[in-house]
């Protein structure tokens, strides 16, 4: 098979891992503190990844090391307020609004980085976010705190996915893997520490077998591929099968916490959807015609 076919495949499988991962630790967290929980979910990826790029690993260089510390800085950020949001929501609703990242993303290209955004994206913006207010906004048009902490996580997310384009685009960038969970691990050990109502050695099964399936899944394989495809699949086209998550977490959810999905949900989710794919596929550009040949 092809690479970046194999690829597209091990990234909607992914999108699965990530999804079900939403269920998986809103039943985690339910009961004992979310520092504890991604500090051990942190600390078990990085061992495992330290031993499967085992040869990465040995020719890490200080601008890995750089590299490393700059992205794990706001992906600690995004997943930390996502996990937050999930104790306060639902993990279905969670799951769509935390997909709203890819519309965030042009928006901070274009304020930071001054690069031009295509009309269409507004449009996009503007239908993901009435979107947004459809799941979000609840009677009295106050906004749920868990979905105000999932669009904070987002932003998180959508900056770590402009500094993995950047990465990418200039070079190999497995060996800043290992030195990112790395530093995850230490920003959520400081964060245990001041945490007051932390959990250090929880009783209940579920918060282990959320760490097991959290670090080796969605956090280890997940981040480890979609990483690597970024070498060879346009962001576009990657942003695109992140649209799967979603949907794997709400049917998860249906199943695993025996959740309700409401038309609010639905409607909302699927604003959200259709603004990420306005903003992201592109139209194929018009072949110019040939002249008619003389007879």
């Amino acid at each position: 098979m092809n690479k970046r076919y194999l690829l597209i495949v091990l990234l909607i499988l992914g999108t699965a891992f990530w999804g079900i991962s939403f269920p998986v630790t809103k039943m985690a967290v339910g009961a004992v503190s979310q520092s504890t929980f991604l500090l051990y979910r942190f600390l078990l990826a990085t061992i495992v990844l330290t031993v499967v790029l085992g040869r990465q690993v040995k020719k890490t260089t200080p601008k890995n090391i750089i590299e490393g510390v700059t992205l794990a800085v706001p992906l600690t950020l995004g997943i930390y307020f996502q996990t937050l949001g999930l104790r306060y929501t639902v993990a279905s609703q969670c799951a769509f609004v935390a997909g709203s990242c890819v519309i965030i993303i042009p928006i901070i290209k274009l304020l930071f980085h001054r690069t031009a955004v295509d009309l269409k994206i507004w449009l996009a913006a503007t239908i993901a976010l009435v979107g947004l207010f459809v799941i979000s906004i609840k009677d009295g048009f106050y906004i749920n705190i868990g979905d105000l902490y999932t669009i904070i996580g987002a932003f998180g997310f959508s900056i770590y996915m402009i500094r993995v384009e950047k990465y990418s685009a200039a070079g190999n960038i497995v060996p800043t893997i290992v030195p990112m969970f790395l530093t995850c691990t230490l920003i959520m050990l400081c964060i245990a520490v001041m945490d007051n109502t932390a959990t250090w050695i929880p009783q209940t099964q579920g918060f282990w077998t959320g760490i097991i399936y959290c670090a080796l899944f969605s956090t280890a394989y997940m981040y480890t591929v979609s990483n690597i495809a970024q070498r060879y699949i346009s962001a576009e086209k990657v942003a695109i099968i992140y649209l799967f998550e979603p949907l794997f977490a709400a049917i998860a959810a249906v199943f695993l916490l025996g959740e309700i999905i409401t038309w609010r949900m639905l409607i909302g989710g699927a604003m959200i959807l259709a603004g990420t794919l306005i903003s992201e596929v592109k139209p194929k550009p018009q072949q110019a015609k040939e002249p008619a040949k003389a007879i």
